[in-house]
């Protein structure tokens, strides 16, 4: 019997890294996981051995400020391997604890699997000496990624992207909820609201979407609750936001039938386009860590979008410019009838078209058992 050792610390790895190990079962029945992940991967196998909710930091100051917990964790990490001695350690993005355990791990003459690359492209250029170092396979998952890594000799591989498994298994579902009679919601077309996965980036984002919206009476508005987080969490939000509902795990039932979105950067901004939803890009993080991030960044874009595309198909609204003033501007531009709506279909074309075909995590699933 085949083991692997699973590690992803966020929820879009929670959801590629269940896909995986979907994948892998299809293929070998005959493996046993042990991991770092959330529901998407009980769902599939077992139980994790951490849960995301204990594990998504975010931000320079973020990260400090639990720095006690972080090592704390990377040290029962290593233990927890050893004690399994699995035949691979797959790593799940997650790239500032990800690529500590794997550099250790090679130490230890246990085989490294990367799976979604970290945006290294992005910031800290660097690292790709160090994962040439300690990674044995390295399986990317945009199309731009493998020339990326060709500019410094190390060879990876592209699956495509498991984004597009995830969505064609929603849209191949025969049990699809009907989110307007189970929410009670009106007759009204939805606005998604996407304000992040964790605590501290929806505590900045989430007041300021709600902020923008006095202006759209024609519109009702859906938040995507964090699949970690329960409703008494978002209850203060929602106070004084009468045009405003709360739905847990039904991201993609919401998507499906939302005629625009706000969403903050990171998968959401693929997965809101993927779904032909016309949306603005909202971010905004704690001034310390912006203005570090500013100067270490080296793309123009910060949505997976613009960074496919290679243009500003999307409109980003970043730190000072998020807020509810030019949301509003820039989300009446994009519903019917606005001025950007007709040109962001024609992007969102481009982008499937690019993309291609799905069979990511399949693909990826092969790849792991023949290494």
């Amino acid at each position: 019997m085949k083991k692997y050792y699973i590690i992803t610390g966020e929820a879009s790895g929670d959801l590629h890294a269940a896909n995986l190990m979907r994948g892998i079962l299809k293929e070998d029945q005959n493996v046993d996981f042990r991991y770092w992940g959330g529901d998407n991967m009980a769902n599939v196998y077992g139980k994790p051995v951490k849960h995301i909710s204990e594990l998504a930091f975010m931000g320079f100051v973020e990260v400090v400020a639990n720095l006690g917990t972080i090592l704390s964790n990377i040290k029962f990490c290593k233990k927890d391997i050893l004690d399994y001695k699995p035949d691979a350690l797959i790593l799940v993005d997650y790239p500032g604890f990800n690529l500590r355990i794997a550099k250790w791990a090679k130490s230890q003459g246990i085989k490294v699997i990367y799976y979604i690359s970290p945006q290294i492209w992005a910031w800290k250029q660097n690292r790709v000496h160090t994962i040439k170092k300690v990674v044995d396979k390295m399986l990317v998952i945009l199309p731009f990624e493998k020339e990326f890594y060709a500019k410094f000799d190390m060879e990876v591989t592209y699956v495509g992207h498991p984004l597009l498994d995830a969505i064609e298994q929603f849209r191949a579902k025969t049990d699809k909820v009907d989110l307007y009679q189970k929410h009670n919601l009106d007759e009204r077309p939805v606005i998604a609201l996407l304000p992040g996965s964790r605590k501290q980036e929806i505590n900045t984002k989430l007041p300021i979407m709600l902020d923008s919206l006095s202006s759209f009476d024609d519109y009702q508005f859906v938040i995507a609750g964090a699949p970690a987080l329960p409703d008494s969490f978002y209850e203060p939000f929602l106070k004084h936001s009468k045009n405003v509902r709360l739905i847990h795990g039904e991201t993609y039932d919401l998507l499906s039938i939302s005629t625009a979105a706000l969403v903050t950067s990171g998968t959401a901004t693929l997965e809101t386009a993927l779904f032909e939803v016309p949306e603005v890009v909202c971010y905004k993080g704690s001034s310390i860590s912006y203005h570090i991030a500013k100067r270490l960044i080296k793309v123009d874009y910060i949505s997976l979008v613009n960074l496919i595309l290679q243009k500003e198909a999307v409109k980003e609204l970043i730190q000072h410019e998020c807020n509810a003033k030019l949301i509003e501007k820039e989300l009446k531009l994009i519903l019917p009838g606005g001025a950007k709506q007709a040109q962001m279909e024609k992007d969102y074309a481009e982008l499937i078209s690019i993309l291609g075909k799905g069979g990511a995590s399949e693909t990826a699933a092969l790849e792991i058992i023949n290494s």
